[in-house]
This record gives C-alpha cells, structure tokens and sequence, in this order.
C-alpha cells in the first residue's frame, strides 16, 4: 500500500477535503503536544489540519478519554456516571457489561500519535484512519466501505463516547482482525468540540488493507452520481 497513491485517489473523489488522520501507539512522543482539558477529541484539530499531536496518560485530562485509549483501567466511577450522571444508558449494569465486552488492551506506559496521512512514510504500526467528515463525504466513505460487502454490521454505529468510536473501537477490531468499520462523534458529550455538520468514520488497518484497493472501483471514481456529490463538496 501506498499512501502517495491513497491520497491522490482521495483528493480525486474529494477534492481539497481534509485529509484522514492515522494514529499509532509507541514508546515515546513523537510530537510535543499539551495537557488537554476536557475532551481530547478537540485537541485533535491540529492533525485534522496537516499537522500532529502526541499523548499519553498524563496529558489526558478525561477519565474517559484516558480508558478508551487503553492508558487505564476503567475507573469505579464510570459504569454510575455514564448511567445516572449522564444518562446514557438505563443503569450503571450495562455500562459495565459495555465495558467488559469491549476489553480495550492495555495501552499503560504509552503514547498515542495522532497525525495527517500526509505525514507518514507508510502504514507500519498504523492502528486505523479517522476521516472527520460532512454529510456529503461521508456517503461516499460509506459508500465504499460498503461496496465490496453485504455484511450487515460492515458499518457499525456502537454505544460509546467519541474516543470509543475513534480509538477503542478500532484498536479492538484490529486486535480482532475484523471488518468492520465505525461511524462516530453521536455521544451528545462531545458534539461541543467538533462543527455541527461533522460525524466521524473509523477504518480499522484490518478492513483498511481491503479497501484500499476497492477505492477505483467504487462509485468515487468515474461514477456520475457521485460527481454531483463531489461538485457540492467542492462548492460548485
């Protein structure tokens, strides 16, 4: 795989659209980033923008954010705040069962790197790419994660907050060595921290190393119903 070649097929279908961040974990930052307040997922701006952010335990400032990232064991706390504090779920019990089933391993000790594809010089270690997209792109992300399948989970929508979809969900899938990938950013909590048109979609690397060679195939290229898409994105 390419990433030269991914993004001229994605700049071809989507235009100037941003492109993907890709993230790893590794031993030491690899980028200077600090202490987030609050939810991380805005701190994720940088590398949505062309440039690269760095993390760990200590500057995570969520509990949440901190679990979903594998730096810690869920606190005690949780499965009651997300039920009863956050009414998310109708009782703290299947907060825990959620909790449970997702079995996040243990990223203790580490750093997640979050940066534009652009940056990279491949996809050694790439856990998964994160497209932050509008309602026009996504249809077409859609749309190709689901051209060569008729599974009906292909694109799933799970419970979880927006560093679930983004980073738990696609580090278990690849663990998994799944198909699947995620649609994201519906948690209520961190619709403040991105624009109000923008959903997220998750590729895990082990559906990513399938799609990357549908992409010409798939209606983003040489389709006329996807033009008229494509000429909105664009503003024309």
């Amino acid at each position: 795989m390419d990433k030269s070649v991914f993004i001229s097929n994605f700049r071809r279908a989507f235009g100037d659209y941003e492109l993907p961040i890709v993230f790893w974990y590794f031993e030491k930052p690899l980028f200077d980033s600090e202490k987030t307040r609050g939810c991380f997922i805005k701190d994720l701006k940088p590398a949505r923008l062309g440039g690269s952010v760095s993390l760990n335990a200590d500057l995570i400032s969520c509990g949440g954010g901190k679990t979903y990232t594998g730096f810690i064991t869920p606190p005690t706390h949780i499965p009651a705040f997300v039920s009863n504090k956050e009414r998310y779920k109708e009782s703290p019990e299947l907060v825990s069962d959620f909790i449970l089933n997702l079995d996040m391993p243990d990223k203790s000790g580490l750093y997640i790197n979050f940066t534009s594809i652009s940056n990279i010089e491949n996809f050694d270690n790439v856990e998964g790419l994160l497209f932050f997209a509008t309602p026009d792109v996504l249809s077409g992300l859609v749309s190709w994660a689901l051209y060569d399948t008729n599974a009906p989970d292909a694109v799933s929508v799970p419970f979880g907050s927006g560093c679930s979809s983004l980073v738990a969900q696609v580090v278990v899938e690849n663990r998994r060595v799944g198909d699947r990938v995620f649609l994201g950013l519906f948690d209520p909590s961190v619709r403040p921290h991105v624009e109000p048109d923008i959903l997220s979609l998750a590729i895990p690397m082990s559906r990513f190393r399938t799609m990357y060679y549908t992409f010409e195939r798939s209606c983003l290229t040489e389709s006329h119903a996807w033009e008229k898409v494509k000429s909105r994105i664009e503003g024309n």
